[in-house]
C-alpha cells in the first residue's frame, strides 16, 4: 500500500458528530489501492486486566467512492461513553496494515494511547445548522430585474420593461411590489425560498456598493413594503434570504465620503484600509478595495466602531423584519473573528436563520459550526456545466470531481449546501450550454439529486438567456407566448419530486455506478433508510443503450417521472440527453 497517501486527521471533514451520540469518520487512500478497512474503536478508559491490553472493537467502513486520486471510506459509530479512541485496519491482496495516530503497524497496538483520540462529543459543539434548509428550493431574485410592480417610484431614467438589452448603468424599475405581484407564480412553482441580491441604498443597479445598510434603496420601495413582502412570503411557506456586503461599502457611504473629504482628520479614516493621504479615489486607489474597484473600498471589519455597525445591521433585518437568512457577499476576505460574532449576532435573534457564505474554493475552515452554515457549492456547479454545458472534461472526470466535492465537507455540512447552476455573477445555463435545452435539464436533474438545497436563478425555468454579467441580467420575461412552457413544466415536476422523495435530498449512500467514457452514459444511484432511486443518463445526441447493474435486473421499478411500473431487464434505450429516474421496489 502506499502509505503516504493514506490519510486522516481526527478532526474537520475526517471526524465529526453527525448529531450528539452519533460520529462519522473519514479516510482517504490511494485509488484502487486499499480493498478493505475496518475501524478499530473502544473506550480510551476500557482496559482488560488480565490480558493487559485497551478493549477495541471493530467495524466495517464502507466504500464512499474515488476521485482521480483518492478513495473515500466512511463509518458511523456510537461511542457509549461519548469519547473514542479508534485507528484503521486496512487490506489489500499483498498486504495488511494497522493505521493509528503514531503511525502504520503490521501487528495491531495494544496500548489506546498508540489511536487517534475524539476526546469527548460535547453536545454543544455538534454542527446543526436549519434542519428547514435541506426541504427547501431557492429562488434567485435580482431586484432590479424580476418585476416593476410600482412605476410611481421608478429611478430616474428607468427604461421600459425589456426594451433593451441590459448594461452596467441601466435601470428597468423593478421592485419589491413586483415580487409580491409574482408570489403566486412562484408559489405554483414550487419554490420554498427567495434569495435576494442586495435591497440597501446604493447607487448602482446591482447595489453591491452600499450607501446605507438600514435603508431600503427608494427604487424597490419602502420598509412597510418589505415587511409587506416578508410577511406574504411566509405565508406561503417561502422563507427569505437577504445579501450582505460586509467586505466593502459603496463610494458614496456617508463614513467614506467623509474621509474624501476631511482626510486625515475624518473620524473615519480607521473604518477603511487606508495607505496614505490624500484620499485617491481614482484606479489605482490607495486604499484596498473589492478587487481593484475604487468605488468598493474595503471595510476594516477589525474596528470596533465597523464591527459593531455591521452587527447591529445583522440584527436589525432579521428582528425587525423576520428574514430567514443571510447570503454573505465575498465572504472569504473578511476574518473570521468577525464572522464568529456575526454568527453568534444572527442565531441569538433566530437560532435557525441560515448563514450561507459566497465562497467559491475550498471553505473548510469557515464550516466548523462557529461561522457559516454552508456556501455557495460552486465547485459542484463546475463539475456539472464542465461536463454537460461546455464538455471539457470526460465521464469519469465528472464522477471523480462530484466525488471529491461530497467527501469535501462533514455530511451536516453536505445536508445544506446552497447548489446553483448559475446566478448574477455567471452566464446563463441555457447560454453555456449552446441553447441545448436538453442538456439544461439534464444538468437541472443532477442539481435535484444531490443533497443540499437548490437554487434557480430566476428566468432559467423560462429557458432565459443571456452572457457574463451583465447580460445575465435581463428582466424577466413575463409575457406567457414568450416563456419557454415545457422548460416551465419541467423545472415544477423536478422540484415537486424533490419535494415528495426525501431520498434525493439524502447523502447518505450516493454512489456512482457506472461513469462510461466510451459511452458518456452515467448510472448513480442513491439510497436511505427507506427508499433507493437509481438514475441513468445518457449524454449524447444520439440513442444509447445502458446496461443495468445485475443487481437491479428484474426488480420491479416505478418510473418517478412518468409514474409507470415495470421490471428492469439487462440493458435500457435511452433517448439523446434524456435520463430514466427509477424507485427500486
Amino acid at each position: 500500500m502506499l502509505k503516504e497517501a493514506i490519510y486522516h486527521r481526527p478532526k474537520n471533514e475526517f471526524a465529526y458528530a453527525i448529531d450528539e451520540s452519533t460520529l462519522h469518520i473519514r479516510l482517504k487512500t490511494k485509488k484502487n489501492d486499499v480493498d478493505k478497512v475496518k475501524l478499530i474503536y473502544g473506550d480510551p478508559y476500557d482496559f482488560h486486566s488480565e490480558k493487559k491490553c485497551w478493549i477495541s472493537s471493530k467495524k466495517d467502513m464502507l466504500f464512499n467512492g474515488s476521485d482521480s486520486l483518492h478513495d473515500y471510506w466512511l463509518v458511523a459509530v456510537k461511542p457509549e461513553h461519548r469519547r473514542l479512541r479508534y485507528g484503521f485496519l486496512l487490506e489489500n491482496n499483498n498486504e495488511t496494515l494497522f493505521y493509528t495516530e503514531k503511525g502504520f503497524y503490521h501487528e495491531e497496538p495494544n496500548d489506546a494511547g498508540y489511536y487517534f483520540c475524539f476526546p469527548f462529543l460535547n453536545k454543544i459543539d455538534v454542527f446543526s445548522p436549519p434542519e428547514w434548509v435541506n426541504n427547501t428550493v431557492w429562488y434567485q431574485i435580482f431586484p432590479e430585474r424580476f418585476a416593476n410592480g410600482d412605476p410611481s417610484i421608478d429611478p430616474e431614467g428607468a427604461l421600459p420593461w425589456g426594451s433593451t438589452d441590459p448594461s452596467p448603468k441601466n435601470f428597468f424599475g423593478g421592485d419589491f411590489q413586483g415580487v409580491i405581484d409574482h408570489l403566486d407564480y412562484l408559489e405554483d412553482l414550487g419554490i420554498s425560498g427567495i434569495y435576494f441580491t442586495p435591497i440597501f441604498k446604493a447607487y448602482s443597479n446591482h447595489k453591491y456598493d452600499t450607501i446605507d445598510y438600514m435603508e431600503i434603496d427608494p427604487q424597490f420601495g419602502d420598509k412597510e413594503t418589505f415587511r409587506e413582502l416578508v410577511k406574504k412570503c411566509h405565508e406561503k411557506g417561502i422563507r427569505v434570504m437577504l445579501d450582505a456586503v460586509f467586505n466593502h461599502s459603496g463610494f458614496y457611504f456617508p463614513q467614506f465620503q467623509d474621509v474624501v473629504e476631511k482626510g486625515e482628520k475624518s473620524k473615519y479614516k480607521d473604518w477603511f484600509h487606508l495607505k496614505g493621504f490624500p484620499v485617491k479615489t481614482e484606479y489605482p486607489a490607495n486604499y484596498d478595495t473589492f478587487a481593484y474597484v475604487p468605488n468598493m473600498p474595503k471595510l476594516n471589519t477589525e474596528n470596533e466602531e465597523v464591527k459593531n455597525y455591521l452587527l447591529d445591521v445583522a440584527r436589525y433585518w432579521v428582528e425587525e423584519f423576520d428574514i430567514d437568512g443571510w447570503r454573505l457577499d465575498v465572504a472569504n476576505e473578511v476574518d473570521h473573528v468577525f464572522w464568529r460574532e456575526f454568527r453568534n449576532a444572527v442565531k441569538s435573534v433566530k437560532p435557525d436563520a441560515y448563514i450561507l457564505g459566497e465562497i467559491w474554493h475550498d471553505s473548510m475552515p469557515w464550516l466548523q459550526g462557529d461561522q457559516f452554515d454552508a456556501v455557495m457549492n460552486y465547485p459542484l456547479t463546475t463539475a456539472i456545466t464542465e461536463y454537460f454545458a461546455k464538455e471539457n472534461i470526460t465521464t469519469s472526470e465528472f464522477a471523480n470531481a462530484v466525488t471529491s466535492v461530497r467527501n469535501l465537507y462533514p455530511e451536516t455540512v453536505n445536508r445544506v449546501q446552497f447548489n446553483l447552476l448559475g446566478s448574477h455573477d455567471t452566464p446563463r445555463i441555457l447560454t453555456i450550454s449552446n441553447d441545448n435545452k436538453d442538456l439544461v435539464k439534464l444538468q437541472m436533474l443532477v442539481q435535484f439529486t444531490s443533497t443540499g438545497t437548490p437554487c434557480i436563478y430566476y428566468g432559467d425555468e423560462i429557458a432565459m438567456t443571456g452572457g457574463q454579467d451583465p447580460g445575465c441580467r435581463k428582466c424577466m420575461i413575463w409575457e406567457e407566448e414568450k416563456q419557454d412552457k415545457e422548460m416551465l413544466l419541467f423545472v415544477k415536476k423536478l422540484i415537486s419530486l424533490r419535494k415528495e422523495n426525501k431520498v434525493l435530498r439524502s447523502n447518505e449512500s450516493f454512489s456512482f455506478i457506472e461513469a462510461s467514457d466510451s459511452q458518456n452514459t452515467i448510472t448513480y444511484s442513491l439510497k436511505d433508510e427507506t427508499s433507493e432511486v437509481l438514475v441513468l443518463i445518457n449524454n449524447n445526441d444520439e440513442k444509447k443503450v445502458i446496461n443495468i447493474p445485475e443487481s437491479y435486473q428484474q426488480r420491479k421499478v416505478t418510473n418517478l417521472w412518468d409514474s409507470t411500473e415495470n421490471r428492469l431487464a439487462e440493458t435500457i434505450n435511452v433517448d439523446p440527453y434524456s435520463f430514466f429516474i427509477f424507485r427500486i421496489k
